[in-house]
């Protein structure tokens, strides 16, 4: 379903940061800017929360560990305890190698993973640039249209290079 945007192009990023901050101080809503490289502090300028990407990582990164402790443990204890050395059967100290190992196989997979799925980066999605160059040169900002006449006046006395009206699936 496609929404409609007002879409202003800028040809540098202190002209975007400066409109971006006017909006955030009147509380209006950005949909997205689209830049060609990072810009610092424009997530705090966008007002974004912190990203909850970390959390996947933990989660499967304990995971993993507990499988992997887990299915060393069975098999040496309960499924086919071998007496080697001397040695007890539960001896974890030889099973964390593993257990690490699989930590960060299992995190870095599942944060991979989270990721392309949040970002809906899966085969065959075809891209959709709002604005063309925007990942040479251009500096661009995507808001919702609206009934009112604000952000419009905003978009306008801000000076973007381009300023326009566009239909599009993001």
């Amino acid at each position: 379903m496609a929404r409609e945007f007002l879409v202003a192009t800028y040809s540098d990023a202190n002209s975007l940061m400066k409109t971006v901050e006017t909006l955030r101080a009147e509380n209006l809503k950005i949909h997205d800017v689209y830049a060609p490289y990072p810009i610092h502090g424009l997530d705090q300028a966008m007002r974004l929360n912190r990203t909850r990407l970390p959390w996947v990582t933990l989660i499967a990164g304990l995971c993993g560990c507990g499988v992997a402790l887990a299915f060393q443990f069975y098999t040496a204890v309960l499924d086919w305890g071998m007496n080697v050395g001397g040695k007890p059967d539960n001896s974890t100290l030889a099973f964390l190698p593993i257990a690490f190992e699989l930590t960060v196989l299992a995190g870095g997979l599942a944060t991979v993973a989270a990721l392309l799925l949040r970002a809906r980066l899966y085969p065959g999605r075809r891209e959709c640039l709002i604005v063309e160059g925007v990942t040479d040169n251009r500096f661009a900002l995507v808001l919702p249209k609206s009934d009112s006449p604000r952000p419009r006046q905003i978009l306008e006395q801000s000076g973007p290079d381009k300023l326009e009206e566009k239909e599009a699936e993001l």
